[in-house]
């Protein structure tokens, strides 16, 4: 069974990663990770879903003996990304982030703040040079979204096929 992690260490689109995990396919073994920042707006119980505190840094998710097969960040804080980029583990978000990593293990960060500072962009590329695929969620219009949801669904179902989850998520281009 495949073991996929997502992770949500910013307030502000919080729904995005929950609404992702919810839309995971049910044979794939589930792991949520949330920050304390992320916990404000979590509203509804998780189903079928392992939760883990982000202070608890030495969850299973924290050990490469796991064997996860990929991690989301979404969202992921500049504050995350950064603590990542420089190698800080110091939360569970961040220690799983680190095994990934290590393990050479798909890891997406999907970053939430716009504009990038330079900082920033310096971060996205150090790790998109180690093999980190920062996947911000950005449209297109190719697929004609009708609503908010249709929107998301867009965002999601592109960190699907970078996970490998087959997904009819959005219309495709023709």
């Amino acid at each position: 069974m495949k073991k996929i992690i997502i992770a949500s260490s910013g307030a502000s689109g919080v729904n995005l990663g929950i609404k992702a995990l919810e839309l995971l396919p049910k044979e794939i073994e589930k792991h949520f990770i949330i920050s304390e920042h992320a916990k404000v707006v979590l509203d509804k119980e998780m189903n079928d879903v392992t939760l883990h505190h982000n202070e608890n840094i030495g969850a299973s998710v924290a050990s490469g003996s796991f064997g996860v097969d990929a991690m989301l960040i979404a969202p992921c804080s500049m504050n995350t990304l950064a603590k990542i980029a420089c190698g800080i583990a110091d939360n569970l978000v961040t220690r799983t982030a680190a095994v990934m990593i290590k393990e050479q293990k798909k890891l997406i960060l999907a970053p939430r703040e716009m504009p990038f500072s330079a900082i920033a962009l310096e971060n996205m590329h150090k790790l998109a040079s180690l093999g980190i695929i920062i996947a911000p969620p950005v449209m297109a219009y190719y697929s004609k979204q009708q609503s908010l949801d249709d929107m998301e669904n867009f965002i999601i179902g592109k960190w699907f096929d970078l996970l490998g989850i087959e997904n009819q998520l959005y219309k495709r281009w023709e």
